[in-house]
This record gives structure tokens, sequence and C-alpha cells, in this order.
């Protein structure tokens, strides 16, 4: 049981090391190559949605007949449904914390505001995705500790990763632009996604000790992480969708294919 929760810890602390990463671009680039961005984007948008199903809605479905009590079908569209609004009211606190924000522009705090809202937003973000690592993790303790089942937690680990990358470089970047130094914004860039290991942590306890609730966070995983993908990462992947139509497209089906294969084959 330690040892899952320990597991979980050092993937999101992966997660995390990614979006320091990304945060460290301010080091060496003014901005990152917008093709490579969207490309990455597309790619873990496309692994985000195959993981939703196969490591997370599948396993949340199948545990949910094996168990008595409510249909199948129930628990996890409720639990999908309850990661998806969750997200949604992420945005909405965002929505709202940035027009109080803009309401102040003129004033001496202007700035400070504009910047907490960027990185709070991304903070936001970071929360059901470190939940649904360590929900994923969580499950090996209630499951089978395969290698099958480790690799489908790993690779939803990895699909975070991949597209944390590109978020810390999104709160570094605009930092630097708006005059910090490089050391304060990577600072600030990477501290965003520290949020991710506690998160990860708080999912994998409630999955170790709460087994019945088991079903629920797989689905609530899969909810957020396909609200994730669809509403935040492919509209962003595919801003320059005039002059590369295809790069995120493909990135999108590459990072399917791939997490559809590994799950396939290996489940």
């Amino acid at each position: 049981m330690n040892d899952i929760v320990l597991t979980a810890l050092v993937a999101t602390l992966g997660t995390w090391f990614v979006t320091a990463l990304g945060a460290a671009t301010v080091v060496f680039f003014k901005s990152p190559n917008p093709k490579a961005l969207n490309l990455m984007l597309g790619f873990a948008s496309g692994v985000m949605i195959a993981a939703s199903f196969w490591s997370l809605l599948q396993p949340a479905i199948e545990r949910a007949e094996a168990a008595s009590g409510l249909p199948a079908y129930f628990v996890a569209t409720v639990g999908f449904l309850a990661g998806a609004l969750f997200m949604w009211i992420s945005d909405q606190v965002v929505s709202f914390t940035r027009k109080k924000a803009d309401s102040t522009q003129g004033m001496p705090n202007e700035r400070l505001n504009r910047i907490i809202m960027l990185i709070l937003s991304i903070t936001l973000h970071n929360i059901p995705e470190g939940l649904a690592v360590g929900v994923a993790f969580g499950a090996l303790q209630n499951g089978s500790y395969t290698a099958e089942s480790l690799m489908g937690a790993v690779t939803i680990a990895i699909g975070i990763g991949l597209q944390n990358f590109p978020e810390g470089a999104a709160v570094s970047i605009p930092l630097r632009r708006e005059g910090y130094s490089r050391k304060k914004s990577f600072f600030l860039g990477q501290a965003s996604g520290m949020v991710e290991p506690v998160a990860g942590v708080i999912g994998a306890l409630l999955v170790v000790y709460v087994e019945v609730i088991l079903p629920y966070a797989l689905a609530f995983a899969a909810g957020a992480m396909i609200l994730v993908a669809v509403h935040e990462l492919i509209p962003e992947c595919q801003r320059n969708q005039k002059s590369q139509p295809y790069a995120a497209t493909m990135g999108i089906v590459l990072g399917f294919a791939v997490m559809m294969l590994l799950d396939v084959m290996l489940g």
C-alpha cells in the first residue's frame, strides 16, 4: 500500500519535472517553436483521449460490474460527468477571477493580477491531472499488480507529462516578456506544476483506503482528462491550422494510436 502511494508520488513528481522543463525554455529561447509545440500538444491530446477509455473508463466499468450495487453504466456515467463538471467549475472560477482582474485595468496592481490569474489557471488544470495519475496508480492496490496494469498507469503519467511541457512554457515565457528575470520566470513557471504531486498522493490514498470509490474515481479522472483534451489542448494545438493544416491533427492521431497500441497489446 505504501509502495503504491510512493509510486504515485514519484510519477507525479515526474509530471511536475516536465512542467519545470517547459518552464526552463525561458532560459534558452525567447519563444518555443510553434510547430513543435502544436505537435506535442496534439500528441498529448491523443494520448489522453485514448487513456481515458482504455486505462480509466474500461477498468471503471469492469470494476463496477464486479462489485455489487449500482449498475456499471450508472457508476461510469456519474463518475465521468463529475470529473468533467469539476474541470468546468475550475474554469468558471478562473474566468470569474480574470474578469475581476480585468476590472482593475489602470490600477497599480494590474500586472500582478494578470500574472496571478495565469498561474492560477494552469495550476487549477493540474489538480485533476494529478488526481488522474494518483487514481491510476492507486487502482493497482485493489487489482492485480501486473506489468500490463502498471504500464497503463505509466502511460497516463507520460501523456499528462507531455502536455505539461508547453504549460510550463506558457507561464514562464509571458512572465519573461513582462520584464521578470529568467530565474523568477522559471521559478513561477515550474511552481504551477507543484500541485500535481499533492493531488496525486491524495488520489492514490483515496483509492487505496476507500475501495468502493475506485470505479467512480477512475471514471472521474477520465471525465477530467477528456474535458482538458477537448476544451484546452485540441483548440490550442490547432491555432496555426492554416499554415500547418495537419501537423497538430497528425499529432493527435499518432498519440491516440500509440496509447491504444500499448493498452491493447499489453492488456
